[in-house]
């Protein structure tokens, strides 16, 4: 079923990103982490081999304590388990860093959007690696400079998937209520849920991810507005026999995360048919932003689908230069995407984005680069089942 979108542009207005003033060469963490399994020596070469081939070649954390010597590290201890830090120690630790990234990330996407925070008529906030009450949003409101009465939507434990439903959403909101300013924050410090290594499964998840924020907004776009994003049709799907391949829980020494190997492989299986079921006939687009959620799953959807390396490059540059960042990826595949082709001055581009998360969830959405607005925008499909 097929509901008709209004004929007015919904686009993403303008972006910001931040990072941690920390960062951390990925060959000194895989250096840290054979560190710890002296008494592995199968299960450190096989460390070494997964950090060296993940496309990762720096990340950045809140935790200053990965950057001191490899016997001080509370996260990854050498011996004494015992100072590993607790869940509550951890969630304190982001109540204390997530903030000043969030706020970093949010006014850098007004000022883009050349808009005051005055005008922000809600606020979708989203993170899985740490909560508190009240939350990032009231902290941001009060911050920012927001209206009290600002419609709040926070968007929690979603893992990956969640920055790219974020901005879907609130497009959604802007659909239903014309004139609308959607703000939104993604803060993920990931690095706050190290755990020391136990067997090979568990490096999968510690060979790729840091922390960072991004933020966006999402309106309507005026006569005088240009480079900006328009949101076209989008929709979330479950993917078949892959519950188990990607979970996320809470432990007492900090959220306990879980990725299949097979991930990649699941994707190449089912990706095809849910991209040609968004693009309903349409030829593939040019522009691909892809969640880089490691090299092995940037391989799959550039293999299933036969793109170009050029098409793939804003998520590989992200991973090397970042890492996987969770929910905020997406952003800055976009944002990179969105700058450069503003520097070239490029022509009015169609893309796909795409982001990925427990469940095995698959979040899809198309949308094109605009040079310039134009009041009379083709209508499209805005909702597919």
């Amino acid at each position: 079923m097929k509901q008709p979108m209004e004929k007015t542009d919904i686009a993403i207005l303008g972006m910001g990103t931040a990072l941690p003033v920390h960062s951390v060469a990925q060959t000194d963490i895989a250096n840290l982490i054979a560190s710890t399994l002296q008494d592995r020596p199968d299960l450190a070469r096989f460390a070494r081999r997964v950090f060296k081939s993940c496309g990762v070649e720096k990340r950045y954390t809140c935790e200053s304590n990965y950057l001191d010597p490899v016997e001080e590290c509370r996260y990854l201890p050498t011996g004494d388990e015992s100072v590993i830090p607790s869940t509550e120690e951890r969630m304190n630790t982001y109540k204390r860093e997530a903030l000043p990234l969030g706020i970093e990330a949010a006014g850098k996407a007004l000022k883009d959007a050349g808009i005051t925070a005055q005008r922000i008529t809600h606020i979708i906030t989203v993170s899985c690696t740490g909560q508190y009450q009240p939350g990032l949003d009231v902290m941001l409101i009060k911050q920012l400079g927001l209206s009290p009465r600002v419609n709040r939507l926070p968007l929690i434990f979603q893992g990956c998937a969640a920055g790219l439903k974020a901005i879907q959403m609130a497009r959604d909101v802007v659909q239903g209520a014309l004139g609308s300013q959607v703000l939104v924050v993604c803060v993920e410090l990931c690095t706050l849920h190290f755990q020391p290594v136990k067997e090979r499964e568990a490096l999968f998840a510690a060979s790729f991810f840091g922390d960072g924020a991004s933020a966006c907004v999402i309106g309507h776009p005026t006569s005088v507005t240009t480079d900006y994003l328009s949101l076209g049709a989008g929709y979330s799907v479950i993917l078949p026999d892959s519950t188990e391949d990607m979970t996320w829980e809470i432990g007492n020494t900090g959220f306990d995360l879980f990725l299949s190997p097979r991930i990649p492989k699941l994707l190449g299986v089912h990706l095809e048919e849910e991209l040609h079921h968004l693009l309903q006939g349409d030829k593939l687009p040019e522009l691909w932003a892809i969640h880089p959620g490691g090299r092995g799953i940037v391989d799959s959807v550039q293999d299933v689908m036969k793109l170009t390396d050029e098409q793939t490059k804003y998520s590989r540059e992200i991973l090397r230069t970042a890492g996987n960042l969770s929910s905020v990826t997406i952003m800055f595949v976009l944002n990179a995407m969105r700058q450069e082709m503003k520097a070239l001055k490029s022509a009015s581009t169609d893309g796909v984005a795409m982001a990925f998360g427990p469940g095995l969830t698959a979040e899809l959405m198309r949308f094109s680069y605009v040079k310039a607005h134009s009041p009379l925008v083709k209508e499209q499909d805005h909702v597919l089942l």
